[in-house]
């Protein structure tokens, strides 16, 4: 099971951020959050959040984990680091369909999380990679907050025309209200 890293805003979805300038010729870092990094150049021209600003990118390699890139028009240190924080996006029908058992982190968003046995378990907040493999952020129907491994052993069943997704939690993970003081 994987989910492919984009966050939605209506009918565009973020496929990358800037995170700031490589070296004094304009090059960028970027993350992107797409199954092909270095495919990002692919998908054409990308925007910013308003779909105002236009981004031609040529993507050079990988950097630390990060892509190193050219934006058309940005050939120096000052104007690529002006760009640090800019999330890019592209239009949501450019996107292939997601294969069997995979699924857009923006369709999961929002849905409905219920125990094995039916219950209501909770709201899908957001899904994170941090570096070890996808979470799945929950907020509780008890009150507070837990993150799961987006696994197929902790999320057994996802179905977007119903809007749900089936949770069974680990042993060891108990939803139950927050104590007083506790986030």
């Amino acid at each position: 099971m994987s989910a492919v890293a984009v966050n939605m805003v209506e009918d565009r979805l973020c496929v990358a951020v800037i995170a700031g300038a490589h070296g004094v010729r304009g090059d960028v870092r970027i993350k992107s959050f797409t199954a092909d990094p270095k495919g990002l150049a692919a998908y054409g021209p990308l925007t910013d959040k308003t779909g105002t600003r236009e981004f031609r990118i040529k993507v050079h390699g990988l950097a630390r984990g990060l892509l190193r890139a050219h934006i058309k028009g940005v050939d120096d240190r000052n104007a690529a680091e002006a760009l640090a924080g800019v999330e890019l996006y592209i239009e949501r029908g450019l996107l292939p369909e997601p294969g069997e058992d995979e699924f857009y982190h923006s369709d999961l968003i929002g849905l409905r999380a219920v125990l094995e046995d039916g219950s209501e378990y909770g709201l899908v907040r957001a899904l994170h990679d941090f570096g070890a493999g996808d979470v799945i952020e929950i907020v509780l129907a008890v009150g507070g907050t837990v993150i799961l491994p987006f696994t197929k052993a902790v999320v057994p069943s996802v179905d977007l025309e119903a809007g749900i997704v089936v949770i069974a939690p680990p042993e060891e993970v108990e939803a139950k209200a927050p104590k007083e003081g506790e986030l």
